[in-house]
């Protein structure tokens, strides 16, 4: 859901968002924080949360988000597919290519307009399906 709004390419949003592009674990806002703090130590949390809302109202990162749980960021903004924990709430890519049938299907949806989809696979990931942390 780009707004079109161009943003000013600070030193700051440059290194959160190379830092968030070299992560594959989707991490939240926190986990992101601690480790841009390695590069740039006086950054606060406050700074990590409104460049990633921006980056992703932008459609340069998306935004995971989960009805009660904390939202988890992804570098990579290109349409593709996830599967998450419900236990730790892990979040991975899938390696599997969109399937163009289901971009196609909410394009016919009745008068409705579509701004884009997500498909989310759940369940356990291997470390929490061989645990007693379950739900």
């Amino acid at each position: 859901m780009p707004t079109g709004k161009i943003l000013r390419n600070t030193r700051q949003r440059q290194i959160i968002l190379e830092e968030l592009k070299k992560l594959k674990s989707h991490p939240t806002a926190d986990e992101l924080h601690e480790i841009v703090k390695k590069r740039l130590p006086r950054i606060s949390l406050g700074t990590i949360y409104r460049n990633l809302e921006l980056l992703a109202a932008n459609g340069v990162i998306q935004k995971l988000e989960q009805a009660g749980g904390r939202a988890r960021f992804d570098g990579n903004a290109e349409n593709h597919y996830h599967v998450r924990c419900l236990s730790c709430g892990r979040v991975e890519d899938i390696p599997i290519a969109p399937m163009k049938a289901v971009a196609r299907a909410g394009k016919n949806i009745e008068g409705y307009k579509i701004l884009g989809y997500r498909l989310e696979y759940f369940g356990f990931c291997p470390k929490c399906a061989n645990s007693d942390r379950r739900v």
